[in-house]
């Protein structure tokens, strides 16, 4: 690949991974509630879940996915319904200043696996796979599978760099907002309002 498509693809990647999507939102929310490093944990997390689309591409299932409308339906209302269940049993979940303080915190195994969960059925991810990348593989250049394997693999080292600074800015914020007794009144619904809505914002994603 030339040095001139390879700059085209990276920031085509930047763009994509800086836009809040199902997994920033995933990010932000668990950075604020828990501090950077339960972020950073949940950035990895989607970074495996990015890795399994990858894979996904590598052997074909993205084209699977682009072919038949039934399959793409299927990932898409399970992430949508998916990110709607976190939100409404965020809104379920009363708390006061003091029981939040004392709370324990999820576990990182949890947040690891939230992580991969939601951007393995995060539509706009599977759409990135299947629409955009292959544009940027050239047969005459060599073997194909390769390429779509090592530009993967690219795209998923950006998009971690890009949800690390997301986890670190929002993980700051929340240490603030944190001391701020008022902070619980609107923070359940808030990160729960969040979730539904981009649950069923993903359900109207079209293929």
């Amino acid at each position: 690949m030339d040095v001139k498509t390879l700059a085209l693809f990276c920031a085509a990647s930047i763009a994509l991974a800086v836009v809040p999507g199902p997994a920033v939102l995933y990010i932000v929310a668990q950075s604020v509630d828990q501090g950077r490093i339960a972020g950073f944990v949940s950035a990895f997390g989607i970074s495996v879940g990015g890795l399994v689309h990858v894979v996904a591409a590598t052997i074909g299932l993205s084209s699977l996915l682009a072919s038949s409308a039934t399959a793409f339906t299927i990932v898409k209302y399970a992430g949508a319904a998916y990110l709607v269940f976190l939100g409404i049993r965020r809104l379920l979940t009363r708390e006061t200043f003091e029981t939040d303080l004392q709370r324990a915190p999820r576990t990182r195994r949890r947040l690891f696996t939230n992580g991969v969960i939601v951007n393995v059925l995060n539509p706009k991810t599977a759409l990135f796979f299947i629409a955009f990348l292959p544009q940027f593989v050239d047969p005459d250049s060599g073997i194909a599978t390769l390429q779509i394997f090592s530009l993967g693999l690219l795209f998923v080292a950006i998009a971690l760099c890009s949800d690390s600074l997301w986890a670190l800015a929002a993980g700051t914020a929340g240490s603030w907002l944190k001391r701020s007794p008022w902070y619980l009144g609107v923070k359940r619904w808030l990160t729960g309002t969040v979730f539904v809505a981009l649950g069923l914002s993903a359900a109207r994603t079209t293929s």
